[in-house]
């Protein structure tokens, strides 16, 4: 079993909807965020296009922030899903730091946070909070090995991007395009 999710960058619209529901779940202090929306415009003009992407922790096969964690604070957890253990974390940043998304943070006291997949939701067989109040429903999230999971065929076919390649982390969130 491997999660991952799947946005549609056509259908999303930038609403925020995600964050708050992640936000609001999580009880995440105000002022902080697990994901965000982000805005590119690529192309020239008059072919210029705007896209809009909800953003997170890649939860990656392939972890510098697993890797870099002196304490084993940062770790996989089954699914492929990386967590952070708070009361195990010294809060030296190095996870941070080696994170090509900039998807952690510093919680205000003192460990790091990030995107959990909302996995207390995922173990009782509900989607993350952001997949589930999306209004254009422009997110998919399953099992990636499993061949017959929404996330997995509509990966399979659609074109999609990962977001920064090239620091071959094996990231697995897919950005369609």
């Amino acid at each position: 079993m491997r999660y991952g999710m799947a946005i549609d960058t056509r259908k999303c619209v930038g609403c925020s909807d995600c964050v708050v529901a992640c936000q609001t779940e999580n009880n995440i202090e105000h002022g902080y965020a697990r994901d965000w929306i982000t805005e590119t415009v690529e192309g020239i003009y008059p072919t210029m296009v705007l896209e809009h992407r909800s953003e997170r922790c890649n939860h990656c096969e392939n972890t510098p922030c697993v890797r870099t964690c002196p304490t084993g604070a940062s770790h996989v957890i089954e699914g492929g899903i990386i967590k952070v253990t708070k009361h195990e974390c010294i809060g030296c940043g190095a996870c941070i730091e080696s994170c090509p998304y900039d998807a952690r943070y510093f919680h205000t006291e003192g460990w790091v946070d990030k995107c959990t997949f909302c996995d207390h939701r995922v173990n009782n067989g509900q989607d993350p909070a952001c997949v589930s109040v999306c209004p254009t429903y422009c997110m998919y999230f399953g099992d990636l090995d499993d061949k017959n999971s929404e996330v997995s065929k509509i990966v399979a076919s659609r074109k999609w991007k990962v977001l920064a390649p090239e620091a071959g982390t094996k990231p697995q969130i897919f950005y369609l395009t």
